[in-house]
């Protein structure tokens, strides 16, 4: 099961980068048919539209396997200088927390879909549904649950990471 969820995690993560390579070529087209307004060109209709959904579906689907790695940003000041029973301490509350956070922010992006969905809100140009933009995010937030649920089952000793696991980062914390 755990093996499961790690390849769903890098999996979001290589859809994630698939959008912002999308994006990053509409961005391209977009401005390079700006400067051909001569030739009969235009910029890509809602292009910053498309951009802030995509750029948000993206962070949402990279943070599972950020976490995984050791990608997130740390203050290892005196964390390094303890002892190993207190690291491991801070690093499984600091995991439980997190899915906590998790938890609340998969809840809030819930209740906010079904708000945009009520109320029927688009984008101003291209009048695309409000609401499909937190669907797609809310998959990313499920699967950053998950994935704060595996990993803090690894650290309480309940299950093993998968065989061959490295962490790239900041030892796992």
């Amino acid at each position: 099961m755990i093996d499961w969820i790690y390849r769903m995690a890098r999996w979001t993560a290589l859809v994630g980068g698939m959008v912002l390579v999308g994006l990053m070529l509409m961005v391209v087209v977009s401005v390079a048919g700006r400067a051909m307004i001569g030739l009969g060109l235009g910029p890509v209709p809602g292009d910053f539209e498309l951009v802030e959904v995509g750029v948000g579906i993206a962070v949402f689907f990279f943070m599972p396997w950020c976490y995984l790695k050791g990608g997130h940003a740390t203050v290892d000041l005196l964390h390094m200088h303890m002892p190993r029973w207190f690291q491991k301490t801070v690093d499984t509350a600091s995991d439980v927390l997190m899915l906590l956070v998790w938890l609340v922010m998969t809840w809030m992006l819930w209740e906010g879909m079904l708000e945009k969905k009520e109320y029927t809100e688009t984008t101003f140009i291209l009048q695309m549904p409000i609401w499909w933009a937190y669907a797609m995010c809310l998959v990313g937030a499920v699967a950053g649950c998950i994935t704060y649920v595996a990993k803090t089952a690894t650290q309480l000793g309940l299950a093993s990471e998968p065989k061959g696991w490295t962490v790239d980062g900041n030892a796992g914390h």
